[in-house]
């Protein structure tokens, strides 16, 4: 039996990390590709082939991929894009510049690798584009307008591309979390530094009082937050599947989300998520 692949990326922790282990303990041969060039070493150290992608580097994706796939004879069944960040702030404090940053990372990065991959699992017959979304790809919550912006990109381009694939063989399916264990916080707070200037905004005694107290204090789990292994679980039943969902909503507030989504007016929804 011919072993199967798959490309991940942003595997260096989280729900990348934990994705590139499951999916190699049920048989899978696993690319599991990190943005630093130390973090795919380490990889390599732990027996995966780990070439290097930054989504804001369109070189090193094609080149990944073109590594990949002359190791695979010219195939791959499954592709998980995963890996990305945030940048936390309110919408008017933040730049355009730092917009334009997080959809090269978020959103035009995975189209470029999303793309590149097409031609590929068109010739073959088949193959399975998983898109790591987020219940902010549809429910908005402050303070998270940058982040959420390209998941809501990613949902609307997701839906289109499956639209456009049916009869291929190629499946876009979208996983969408709600809180998961991982590092996206901590790694968000370089980016806040950064890009907001919250000591000059109208809304700094919100930055220090909410903001602030989120990123640098030390809260624990969010409620009802669960293990990177959830989004893995959710993840092999898509790329396995002969009958795989369109979406899978992780955690409980995803799928309360997207119930509130489907039954409530504009303005209720506003007044339950500004609280």
């Amino acid at each position: 039996m011919t072993t199967r692949s798959i490309l991940i990326t942003g595997c260096s922790s989280g729900i990348g990390y934990a994705a590139a282990y499951g999916l190699r303990e049920r048989g899978w041969h696993v690319y599991a590709a990190c943005r630093q060039e130390l973090d795919c070493a380490r990889m390599r150290d732990e027996g995966f082939d780990s070439p290097r992608i930054d989504y804001t580097d369109a070189d090193s994706i094609i080149t990944a991929l073109a590594d990949v796939l002359e190791d695979t004879g010219g195939t791959l069944d499954a592709v998980f894009n995963n890996g990305a960040h945030a940048t936390p702030g309110a919408v008017e404090d933040l730049p355009t510049e730092a917009l334009r940053e997080i959809f090269e990372s978020n959103f035009f990065g995975w189209h470029t690798l999303t793309n590149a991959i097409i031609p590929v699992m068109r010739a073959q017959g088949h193959g399975r584009i998983v898109q790591c979304s987020s219940i902010l790809g549809h429910v908005a919550m402050p303070w998270r307008g940058a982040y959420t912006a390209t998941k809501f990109a990613l949902e609307g381009l997701t839906d289109t591309l499956r639209l456009e694939m049916k009869g291929t063989g190629v499946l876009p399916i979208l996983i969408e979390p709600g809180p998961i264990t991982s590092k996206i916080r901590a790694n968000s707070i370089p980016h806040f530094e950064r890009w907001i200037d919250w000591e000059n905004s109208a809304r700094a005694d919100q930055y220090e009082t909410v903001l602030a107290q989120r990123l640098y204090g030390e809260n624990g789990p969010d409620k009802y937050e669960l293990p990177a292994e959830a989004v893995v679980k959710k993840l092999i039943h898509a790329v396995e599947s002969t009958r795989p969902r369109a979406r899978y909503y992780v955690t409980k507030p995803a799928h309360m989300g997207g119930f509130m989504r489907r039954i409530l007016s504009t303005r209720m929804l506003d007044r339950l998520l500004s609280r």
